[in-house]
């Protein structure tokens, strides 16, 4: 998938699957994907703005904002940046948001 490409539509059949979230080569964790937010409209670009979220089980530590590769079972890989959120009764979760 060319990130560049992508719309909110992208994902809508994808809420709730399970990803991994390639962290390092030795750490990767699974995440659902929970959320999609369509965003208001600041910039120029065709593509409206949306964000994304996922949720970890990590229940007491989390990582820092960085790029890193989200992998789909069917969708394949993807090279997002994601911020931390915070954690809920299940977990620690992320965002990514396309501007």
């Amino acid at each position: 998938m060319d990130i560049a490409l992508l719309t909110l539509n992208d994902f809508d059949t994808l809420i709730n699957n399970v990803f991994t979230i390639r962290i390092s080569d030795e750490v990767q964790l699974e995440a659902e994907l929970i959320e999609l937010t369509k965003l208001n409209n600041y910039s120029p670009l065709e593509r409206n703005p949306f964000s994304i979220v996922f949720r970890t089980e990590q229940k007491n530590e989390y990582y820092e904002q960085g790029i890193f590769i989200v992998v789909h079972p069917e969708k394949g890989d993807l090279q997002l940046f994601l911020s931390p959120l915070g954690f809920d009764d299940v977990g620690m979760k992320y965002e990514a948001v396309f501007s």
